[in-house]
Order: structure tokens, then sequence, then C-alpha cells
């Protein structure tokens, strides 16, 4: 199918997931998972409507930021190393991948020296897989906190990745604990601090994720085809 296909089929799948879960559809927001695709797909995503694509290289993100439309709405989504935070300063509206003090800290610089917030997700390893970033269920609150005092960072929810299922009822469970995260770090009233995002749900498990309270679900290979990998 075309991407335009593609995408009409995921949204009506989002929709049909919130629905049977009592919810709006449109608290849930496609993040079109771009990496390793050309940016000639994003431009073709992008003509048939879509608008928040995410990346998980830094390199891959700059060299798209340059040819594409203006309008589109840059999320990060993959490990970020802190050396090269300045690279994308300013030109991405959302880290997902947040999970130390140190990566907040850099953001917050680089973005401090543009005059600018940036928002963030605290990514929680949920599965502890050591394959994963993230920090663990234990070390939330501490870290929000920590994070939470940066003058140029904002938090705005939490992502996490569950190991791999061939069945996605098996990677309910972990989306399940990440909202339950997210109400602890609610009920903790962290000054500046919103539990508005969770990041959770992939092309093979995205409506099971929908169920469990995600607002965004970054879908690849289901919208682009599968994976060219590096």
């Amino acid at each position: 199918m075309s991407i335009a296909e593609n995408i009409s089929k995921i949204e009506e799948r989002i929709a049909k997931a919130a629905l049977k879960a009592g919810r709006d559809p449109g608290t849930v927001r496609l993040v079109a998972v771009s990496k390793t695709k050309p940016a000639a797909a994003v431009a073709e995503a992008y003509g048939c409507g879509q608008r928040i694509f995410g990346e998980n290289y830094v390199q891959e993100l700059v060299g798209k930021h340059a040819g594409l439309p203006s309008e589109i709405c840059w999320h990060f989504i993959g490990n970020l190393q802190s050396n090269k935070v300045r690279q994308i300063a300013g030109m991405v509206d959302l880290i997902h991948s947040v999970d130390r003090l140190s990566l907040a800290t850099e953001i917050d610089r680089q973005w401090g020296a543009l005059g600018k917030v940036c928002d963030v997700l605290i990514q929680v390893n949920i599965s502890r897989e050591a394959t994963k970033g993230g920090t663990t269920g234990e070390e939330l609150l501490a870290l929000v906190r920590e994070v939470a005092r940066l003058p140029h960072v904002r938090i705005r929810g939490l992502m996490t990745m569950p190991p791999f299922f061939d069945d996605p009822e098996g990677a309910r469970p972990y989306f399940r604990a990440l909202r339950e995260l997210a109400r602890e770090v609610t009920q903790a009233a962290v000054p500046g601090v919103e539990m508005r995002e969770l990041s959770m749900g992939m092309s093979g498990d995205f409506e099971a994720a929908i169920e469990e309270g995600a607002t965004l679900v970054r879908v690849g290979s289901a919208l682009f085809g599968e994976r060219e990998y590096r």
C-alpha cells in the first residue's frame, strides 16, 4: 500500500482503539518514525497531512530538517548522547528519551543559550533490559525532581519501550505500569511538571498502548514499510 493508504489505515486503527477505551481519538497523536527513510518519504507523508515525525539519529534529523518544510514537528525519540545535543538545539519540539540528569543538564544549557525551553519526556526502562535506555521506576521521581529544577527544560510526560512480543497483549502490563508511574508523578505535584504525554506503543502494539493511555504512538514500519537497517 502507499504511504497515504497506510496513514489512513493507522489513523482508523488509532480512532478505533481510543473509542474502545472510551477516549477521544483526538487525544492520541501519531508520531511517524522516519529513521533510515529518505527525506522524500517524509515529504510524501507530510503531503498526506502527517505533521509529527520522530527521528532516532542526530545526523539524520539534521539532514532532513534542513530540506523539509518548517511546519514539520520533529521529535527526537532515540538514545541521545550529551555531546550531540548542541546539533539539534532548537530543532525539535519534544525529546522522548531523557533518562539521566547529565543529559537533561546539557539540554538545559543548549536551549538556554538560545533563550528557549525544551519539552522532554523521561524515559523509563520498565523491563530493565540492558539494551534499552531509561531510568528505573524506583529512581523516576528523584530524577523528575532534579530535572524539574532546570530552567530551560520542561517535563511533559513519560516514555517507555517494552520488550518485543509476537502478541501485543504481552506488552500491555508495561504500558499499564507507565501509566501508573505517571499517576505517581502527578500525585507528587512537582512544580512545573506535567504528565500530559505518555509515549508508548509502536507498529505492532500501539492499539494496546492506546487502551492503556498512550497519547503519542511511534509508528514506523506500518507507515513507511520495513526499516532499512544501518
